[in-house]
């Protein structure tokens, strides 16, 4: 696995750079945003890790360019700056993962596994299915029996996650977790509110439900009811 490291602080970069080899990948270092860019745009890796504040160009920019050509490969994002709005930013700039300084190594290299295992599961697969319920990856549309729905981002989302378990109990945590990117839970009913309208749209006029409620463990998308 090729990743490639765009981080200007001479330490953190060593450190990272001595880790992920003796974990077995190959590595290749940028200390500035220009170099950067220039090597992630005219070469393939497996992985980005971007540090936000960079000279010449910042690790925002860098990521926004790459997802404008539809360059999809992984990024996580280094950076020292950890408020939500921070976090925010960094994840719709097209960032697939955000770290903040100062961080254990081993928690560095647990999110480039599992971003590393989602880009392998989501490039296998253009199309879920779920009876007649249907999830077009590549064009973003979703639709039963023929009929198309529209969704909104986070219903879309919620659906996906839900159709990529189907058959499975899926927990509140695990939504939390996935859909909302919470790693904790809020005490709010943002689940429950949501869940009710994707059903609304899409059991609502069809004989069999599909989204289901297992009491006392979560929810539930299959055809056996």
């Amino acid at each position: 696995m090729r990743v490639l490291l765009i981080e200007d602080d001479t330490s953190v970069a060593e450190y990272i750079v001595k880790g992920l080899r003796e974990s077995g990948y190959q590595v290749e270092h940028a200390a500035d945003g220009k170099t950067g860019l220039v090597k992630a745009t005219t070469e393939q890796y497996d992985a980005l890790i971007v540090d936000r504040m960079l000279p010449h160009v910042d690790g925002l920019t860098i990521i926004q360019t790459l997802r404008a050509a539809n360059d999809s490969t992984p990024a996580l994002i280094l950076s020292a700056l950890g408020e939500v709005d921070d976090r925010v930013k960094g994840l719709k700039a097209g960032g697939d993962d955000y770290l903040v300084k100062p961080f254990a190594f081993a928690e560095l290299l647990a999110r480039i596994e599992v971003m590393l295992r989602r880009q392998e599961a989501g490039s296998a697969v253009t199309r879920l299915k779920v009876a007649d319920l249907e999830m077009d990856l590549l064009a973003h549309k979703v639709s039963r029996a023929g009929q198309p729905f529209n969704l909104q981002p986070r219903e879309y989302k919620l659906l996906e996650y839900l159709m990529r378990h189907a058959g499975q109990v899926v927990t509140r945590t695990m939504l939390l977790e996935n859909v909302w990117d919470y790693h904790f839970d809020p005490q709010t009913n943002v689940i429950d509110v949501h869940i009710s309208r994707l059903r609304q749209k899409i059991d609502k006029g069809f004989d069999k439900p599909l989204l289901n409620t297992v009491r006392g463990a979560g929810y539930m998308l299959d055809d056996s009811q």
